[in-house]
């Protein structure tokens, strides 16, 4: 057995175990992706968008809110903070947010990260660190072109 003062994952039969709770969501760019909103990031199951839909960064989307696993959406109705991670081609965009016991993570079409505190059934995470304007140009411009996106999304303990 090590000295307590070296570092051990096993010690005095106490084990650490760290678990990962991670969501991972799949969509598509459109033409019409501008990113220029100012308060939220939007992911629709929809298959067109116009190009007032500032928020939405990515179309048909393999899961709403509703389709969490429900690890996380118990994290998300807790309070829990969350580390969203946004990857398109090579580029890599990150973030967090906050879930609120106020959550009602009932929509089957959209998954929307908030700045503000606002809550309405499409709303995934609160107190967002950023929102659709703060999304790399560059990996707005890939969008814009139809690549795909991949949104992953971990609890943070």
């Amino acid at each position: 057995m090590p000295h307590p003062s070296q570092p051990s994952l096993f010690y005095g039969g106490c084990k650490e175990i760290t678990l990962l709770i991670e969501e991972v969501i799949l969509a598509k760019g459109h033409p019409n992706i501008t990113g220029r909103h100012k308060t939220t990031i939007e992911v629709t199951r929809e298959t067109e968008i116009s190009i007032r839909a500032d928020c939405v960064i990515g179309i048909r989307a393999n899961k709403a809110v509703v389709d969490l696993c429900p690890e996380l959406k118990r994290h998300l109705l807790s309070g829990g903070q969350i580390e969203v991670i946004i990857l398109v081609g090579s580029e890599r965009f990150s973030f967090t947010a906050y879930g609120s016991p106020k959550l009602k993570l009932s929509s089957d079409r959209e998954i929307v990260f908030r700045k503000s505190s606002y809550v309405d059934d499409r709303t995934i995470a609160i107190r967002s660190t950023a929102a659709a304007k703060d999304v790399p140009r560059s990996m707005i411009n890939l969008l814009r072109r139809g690549e795909d996106i991949t949104i992953k999304i971990r609890a943070l303990c």
